[in-house]
């Protein structure tokens, strides 16, 4: 009798209760504890349903070939053959994948090769463009913009529209005159800085220490929450506030209303939005690809007046020079663009001629309007010089992309937002001399301001934090630490009032709210 499993004669014989069948006891013993089954007819079984069987000693007959020493030798004889034809075919193996692995090794350094050429032949072309942008004649391309016909929805004329799929258009350049206004607003700046003095109205940091929610407004729509960006008209004491639901939203504070919502945009984040001037115009970039420029009237609302589509991936900051009369956008394809507010026309685009492919997440101008920073997706803060379009300075040590980027009224201090804090650079010297740590690996810091005195600094994470402005040896205080009252543990956005005499904040609800000080001209909750 054969056991069941194996097929051959047992030497501790078992039989089962249920079904009669022959095992192997210490087979039928490893198969119940792994399935705690029959084998053969998959029936429940347990080692109490198992019999042993009492036999005299069972003696294995000898197989045939080792009943003999010419039957022995045959035997290891046959597994030397098969043993030397598994070593043959193993070898066959091994050299047909050294030779499949020094094919691909090559094909890999040509690739490489292919590589490094196309990538020094665009660089060339970039700069070549680069040079040719600049020295294209104003002129000719200015003329037909000036009497160009401007559409009631915002859009340029036909012939500017009328591009080929993937053609790139030529801008004029930064011309002399441009830069001369340039120059004589820098230098006009730069001596007013000289002679300036903290405002005797600002308020103090006793103040600043018993700010409190003063005032909260859902102005966005409740199934997109979030406000991603906001700006502060100073003069007019009016706040824009950019959402996730496309729309911008112009907000009188001192009275509390809404004064117009600004829709137009498709993507679901509108990345930034700047006041300029006197509030006359506004621009709000989007992830749609686009900016817009709206134009106020008389009536209190705002009309699209141009939409920008010199980018090809999303518009991610938007920062106004202090002539008012133009601007730069900054986007993840890896540009920027230098506009003229009047006109809308993009006089230059500026791609890094390094070759690094990193998008551009943040921008601002310096105050004095010659520099322009930059952060990139790759943790990068480039400094270019806006006359020459030339990249002049890097600061890197951050990780993740950089979310902001604010520069100090005093013209020496600049700070940069990542994921892991914020870090101040002195612009004089070129380099990091303090950084902010205030939250958990985790937590992005998601916004940093200057307040526009240049005495206070606000970090906006899972909350918004107040430091006291110092110089470089000097400690720099945190003042006050607001909790994100959102519930969502995550503040975007965060602007000083005039004089800061109030704290701006917009959170991932639909909430902007206002801290300052209770009873102070603190209007009515919307």
């Amino acid at each position: 009798m054969n056991c069941s499993i194996s097929g051959e004669v047992p030497e501790e014989p078992v039989v089962s209760r249920n079904s009669g069948l022959l095992f192997e006891k210490r087979l039928i013993e490893r198969h119940i504890s792994d399935y705690g089954k029959c084998p053969i007819t998959g029936e429940p079984l347990t080692m109490d349903d198992i019999v042993p069987i009492k036999t005299g000693k069972i003696v294995k007959p000898r197989p045939v070939q080792a009943a003999s020493i010419p039957g022995m030798l045959g035997m290891f004889q046959n597994e030397w053959d098969g043993l030397m034809l598994s070593n043959f075919a193993l070898e066959q193996q091994l050299h047909t994948a050294r030779q499949e692995l020094s094919h691909a090794l090559y094909q890999h350094d040509a690739a490489c090769r292919v590589i490094a050429r196309l990538k020094k032949e665009r660089d060339e072309a970039r700069s070549l463009l680069a040079q040719a942008e600049r020295q294209y004649p104003v002129s000719a391309l200015n003329a037909p913009t000036a009497n160009a016909p401007v559409l009631s929805n915002g859009k340029r004329a036909a012939e500017d529209e009328d591009l080929a799929p993937g053609a790139k258009k030529i801008h004029p350049g930064i011309s002399s005159s441009i830069i001369s206004e340039l120059t004589d607003c820098n230098a006009a700046l730069s001596q007013q800085r000289k002679k300036r003095q903290i405002p005797g109205t600002l308020a103090p940091i006793e103040a600043l220490e018993s700010y409190t929610q003063i005032s909260s407004h859902p102005f966005h729509k409740t199934n997109k929450q979030g406000i991603i960006s906001l700006d502060i008209l100073y003069s007019k004491d009016l706040i824009a506030t950019g959402g996730i639901d496309t729309n911008a939203v112009i907000f009188d504070r001192p009275s509390g209303q809404i004064l117009s919502t600004l829709s137009g945009h498709s993507k679901k984040v509108l990345f930034h939005v700047k006041f300029v001037a006197q509030g006359e115009s506004i621009l709000t970039g989007s992830a749609d690809k686009t900016v817009r420029l709206w134009q106020g009237s008389d009536d209190g609302n705002y009309n699209c007046r141009h939409i920008l589509k010199d980018h090809t991936a999303e518009v991610q900051a938007v920062t106004v020079h202090a002539t008012n009369n133009y601007f730069v956008t900054a986007s993840l394809d890896g540009s920027w663009c230098f506009y003229e507010l009047s006109s809308g026309t993009c006089l230059t685009q500026v791609f890094d001629t390094s070759g690094s492919s990193e998008g551009y997440t943040s921008a601002a101008f310096h105050p004095d309007g010659l520099i322009l920073g930059t952060g990139t997706t790759e943790s990068l803060v480039k400094i270019w010089d806006v006359k020459s379009q030339a990249n002049v300075a890097r600061f890197d040590g951050h990780a993740g992309p950089v979310t902001a980027i604010s520069f100090s009224e005093n013209g020496y201090f600049l700070a940069t937002a990542a994921h892991d804090g914020v870090k101040l650079w002195d612009l004089r010297k070129l380099k990091n001399f303090r950084n902010f740590a205030p939250y958990d690996s985790e937590t992005p810091t998601n916004s940093v301001e200057f307040d526009h005195s240049g005495s206070y600094l606000a970090i906006a994470g899972s909350d918004i934090r107040i430091y006291q402005v110092a110089n470089v040896k000097s400690e720099w205080n945190c003042i006050k630490t607001f909790p994100d009252l959102s519930g969502t543990g995550k503040a975007t956005c965060v602007k000083f009032g005039a004089d800061s005499k109030y704290i701006a904040v917009g959170s991932m609800d639909r909430n902007l709210r206002i801290f300052g000080l209770p009873g102070e001209d603190a209007p009515t909750e919307s």
